[in-house]
Parts: structure tokens; sequence; C-alpha cells
């Protein structure tokens, strides 16, 4: 058990707040409605925090700085390069909580989607420790289309959806674990913050992948399928 309270479903019950109001924001807090967390939505039009609040069943909604206050953790489901300013805005609320990062800094370019961070210690993730630097953060949920969030519980060819995460902190570590299997998925963790970027270019990626028409999941075929991976000695 953790210290979170238990609710009706026997499941702990996080407090998240969401700064955003668009198609992630919507997507993933409905997600951790239907999961029975406590989800606050915030907004700089509180009117559109309202009505994201409204269609997913959320607890609430309010301000940027209302639905930082409820969490304990925050999501910033907002453009890449607008996450750390909104970060550092808000770092004396966001101290002592786990920020969770799903941006993708991603634009157009001639050959498809492009990475417009420098990748390594400039990932988006790094740049909002940096902004708030007494939060936990996670970079988590970023790689799949928001479409997949939607569905009650997310599984493909008889396995659960693994959602790859890092973190700077065990804290957020843990708490991004947990809220990853409240939702029917399995957690996969990839490290520190320090591979965050790792996770931002593979985003960048597999959309460029699904653009050109392709299949991203068909890259990386299991290393135990390769030929001699498996000792046919008796």
């Amino acid at each position: 058990m953790t210290s979170h309270d238990v609710g009706a479903k026997g499941n702990d019950i996080m407090r998240i707040g969401i700064l955003g109001t668009g198609s992630m924001a919507t997507a993933l807090g409905g997600a951790w409605v239907r999961a029975g967390h406590s989800v606050v939505v915030g907004g700089r039009n509180t009117a559109a925090a309202a009505t994201t609040a409204a269609r997913i069943g959320a607890a609430g909604h309010g301000g940027l700085t209302e639905a930082a206050a409820h969490g304990e953790a925050v999501l910033l489901a907002l453009p890449a390069d607008s996450a750390p300013r909104l970060a550092r805005e808000l770092a004396p609320v966001l101290a002592g909580r786990t920020v969770l990062d799903c941006t993708v800094p991603m634009a157009a370019g001639p050959d498809g989607p492009r990475l417009t961070s420098a990748g390594g210690t400039d990932s988006v993730a790094a740049r909002i420790a940096a902004a708030a630097p007494d939060a936990g953060v996670a970079k988590a949920f970023g790689i799949c289309h928001e479409s997949i969030w939607t569905l009650p519980r997310p599984a493909f060819e008889g396995a659960a959806l693994a959602v790859p995460f890092c973190a700077n902190t065990p804290t957020a570590a843990a708490f991004t674990a947990e809220l990853i299997t409240s939702m029917g998925c399995s957690p996969l963790s990839c490290g520190g913050l320090s591979r965050a970027a790792l996770l931002e270019a593979a985003a960048v990626l597999a959309v460029g992948v699904w653009w050109s028409g392709g299949e991203a999941r068909h890259v990386f075929p299991s290393p135990a399928l390769a030929p001699g991976a498996v000792d046919d000695e008796p």
C-alpha cells in the first residue's frame, strides 16, 4: 500500500492536476478518471478548463495554480516549448510533486517530422527539471497517439500496452509506474531523466513512420525471435 487513499475500486486514488485543455489533456485525464483517480483540470482559460473537466468527469477545474496545487502529480499537457516556461512560473507550487511531461518537441521538416530539441541534456524534460528543481520529473505518455489513451485498458495482440518512462527521482519513478499500472498498462522504466531525449526522439521517429504509412512496431522484433537466440540443445 501507498499513502494514497483507497477508493471503491480497490485501487489507490491519486490526485492529479492537469495543466492544459487540449487533446492529450482530455485523453489522459479521461483515462485517469476511469482508473478512479481525482483529477482537476487547469488552464489560463478557465472556461476551456471547465469544458474539458466536464467532458472527462473530472473532480474539478480552475486556473493553472489551482490544478497544480491539487495534484500529487501534475501533467504538463502543453506545447513543448511552453512547458519549461510554465514549470518555472509555477516552480514554488510544483515543489515536492511529480511533474509528468508528455510533450513531443516536434516540427514539420522536408523529410517528415523532426526533433526540435538538441537532445541530450537539452530535452524538454531536462529543461522542466531545471525550471522546477524541487519537483520530481518523469517523461512519459508521449510516444502513443492520444487516441490510444481513450481505450479502457490498452492491449494489443494479447499484451498490455508497455509505457516507457524516465524519471529523475525514485519517488517520481515509483509514482509514474503505479499510475501506468492503474491504467491497465505495463510500466517500462528506461532509466534516469538523462535518457528522456531518447524517448522524445523515439516519439518523433514513430510519428514519421506512421505518417509514411509504416508500422513502428515492425521495427523492433524481440531478440528472442532472432535465429540462434534460443538454445536448441537438449
